[in-house]
């Protein structure tokens, strides 16, 4: 029985899309039947920037890896490549395609095992991108680049389908803490109790075995009274144990044997208790290194990230800077009629550095903000002296070491200049348009006309189909007949190529609107959600 999420009629199937690539469409006519059987009904796309998960289909490799980076947004959104030939797999070809943005890659064997599998994957990637969108998340953890999502998404369906261990890494200010208490927020078990925190960095060698383990009346001097230590606090719940990789190595070894056992003794005390919690751990250390040089025992690092997560810093995610800076403001009193940003200060916020990554941002937008005054727009006089840049300063090097380490992943895996160049086009606007949620505002800042973006879609033929551009959006003329078909009572797509036909039929598909504002995706940053209760979170 597949979820309620892919029963026939749910808002949610509408999502999932379609798509053909290859010389004969008429193969995938069983494998579209046998899903709609199923209750997996999908619509065609003819489009390049799709929403949601979908399936492309394939009879060749050729020009696959392209097509894939337009449909997935460059990994933006989940494709399932489904291979209708598994000849034309290969171990190589399969690695190509996830490295162009495929999210899992499969071949059809028209059995009833190939149906189930996409049908899980399916209900899989809409319950993790529903959590994604909800405000839970998007109120929590700001932003919307395709860095930020994909790790996301990996932290979301760790948190909510498992129970593994998970280490949690990244720089000094990437919200390490926030993740960790999302994903017990997320966390499916019945009757789970509390989240505890515990800052490695902030236990005395002399009282952390206390700080863990607890201890018995009279212990030692001072113990006045029995007390609970994170091992017995956190049964039933989560233990979060910050900059792990400040522990000392005798205490690594007890808190392995706790792990493995899942037993501990109080300090002064005879009796074995039992604990079971999920433990998330956080470090900005590299322990691969720390393992190396002898100061992290290599058994206790594979024992705490049964997964990993790496939380990117600010400098990989330059698009989200400015909706992070939003929220903080929205987020500051008074909370009603923030004011907006002036554009000399948006240059300045994504062109500046911050080695403290988000909190490092937050503590400027709060500065900035202390020295704004009135209704108006937040303007470059607002910038504190000690923080505006020095008279020798520049143009930003915005060509980074990210860019290039991206152009040479292209370069190495085949991709032609034409493509490369067509692809920084494409991911220009779509960034540009995301952060002004305005076709104005984003032809203003890529320097272009808005004619320009509503005709950047150029013809193409595809498929043995011609696509041909409207001022509003492209016509899809695709010849269509019964007569190859057997099953015309059911529900056949209209892509489905059935033979030839006189007269084409003409049909502009809703998705292909030209690109209009859209203030929902601004306003659902404005309020803020806590995850658990307890001690506040530093960003």
């Amino acid at each position: 029985m597949l979820s309620p999420d892919l029963q026939p009629g749910n808002n949610a199937m509408k999502k999932v899309w379609r798509n053909f690539h290859g010389r004969n469409p008429g193969l995938s006519c069983s494998a579209i039947i046998a899903l709609n059987e199923a209750g997996i009904h999908t619509h065609t796309c003819d489009g390049d920037s799709p929403r949601g998960p979908g399936l492309l289909f394939f009879d060749e490799i050729t020009s696959l890896c392209h097509r894939i980076r337009e449909l997935s947004c460059s990994g933006r959104e989940r494709v399932l490549a489904v291979s209708l030939c598994q000849s034309s797999l290969t171990s190589e070809a399969i690695w190509g395609l996830l490295q162009s943005g495929a999210s899992d890659v499969i071949a059809w064997d028209e059995s009833a095992t190939c149906v189930h599998d996409i049908a899980l994957r399916l209900e899989r990637w809409l319950a993790v991108d529903q959590l994604l969108d909800s405000a839970l998340v998007s109120t929590n953890l700001i932003g919307q680049s395709t860095t930020w999502r994909s790790v996301l998404r990996q932290l979301i369906e760790v948190a909510r389908f498992t129970d593994a261990s998970i280490l949690i890494t990244g720089e000094s200010g990437t919200g390490k803490e926030l993740a960790a208490r999302l994903i017990h927020t997320l966390d499916n078990r019945p009757k789970k109790r509390d989240l505890v925190v515990l800052d490695c960095t902030t236990v005395v060698p002399a009282l952390s075995g206390s700080e863990f383990f607890g201890h018995e009346r009279g212990a030692f001097t001072g113990a006045a009274n029995a007390r609970d230590g994170a091992f017995a606090l956190a049964d039933g719940g989560t233990l979060f144990l910050d900059e792990i990789g400040e522990l000392p190595l005798e205490l690594q070894g007890q808190l392995l044997r706790v792990i493995q056992e899942k037993t501990f003794k109080r300090i002064g005390g005879n009796n074995w208790q039992k604990t079971e919690f999920r433990l998330v751990c956080a470090t900005n250390r590299d322990l691969r290194e720390e393992v190396r040089a002898g100061k992290f025992r290599n058994d206790l690092y594979y024992r705490i990230m049964a997964w990993k997560c790496c939380l990117p810093p600010l400098r990989e995610r330059r698009e989200d800077i400015i909706p992070l800076a939003r929220h903080f403001i929205t987020s500051m009193p008074p909370k009603e009629d923030s004011p907006e940003l002036d554009r000399s200060i948006e240059e300045y916020l994504v062109t500046r550095e911050y080695p403290g990554n988000v909190r490092d941002l937050k503590q400027l937008v709060t500065r900035i903000m202390y020295r704004h005054v009135g209704n108006g727009p937040i303007t470059i006089g607002n910038i504190p002296e000690e923080e505006r840049p020095t008279s020798d300063w520049g143009p930003i090097n915005w060509c980074d070491d990210s860019f290039e380490a991206a152009i040479r992943r292209a370069v190495t895996f085949g991709v032609g200049l034409k493509e490369i160049g067509r692809t920084a086009e494409d991911t220009a606007i779509r960034i540009a348009v995301g952060a002004s949620n305005n076709l104005q505002l984003a032809a203003k800042m890529l320097g272009v006309t808005d004619r320009t973006l509503q005709n950047r879609r150029p013809s193409k033929r595809q498929n043995g189909q011609q696509a041909e551009i409207w001022a509003d959006g492209p016509v899809d003329i695709t010849p269509v007949t019964a007569a190859a078909c057997p099953a015309m009572n059911r529900d056949i797509p209209s892509d489905m190529p059935m033979g030839a036909l006189s007269m084409p039929i003409l049909s502009k598909p809703e998705s292909s609107l030209p690109l209009q504002s859209n203030a929902a995706n601004s306003s659902r940053q404005s309020a803020v959600v806590p995850l658990v209760t307890g001690r506040a979170p530093a960003l």
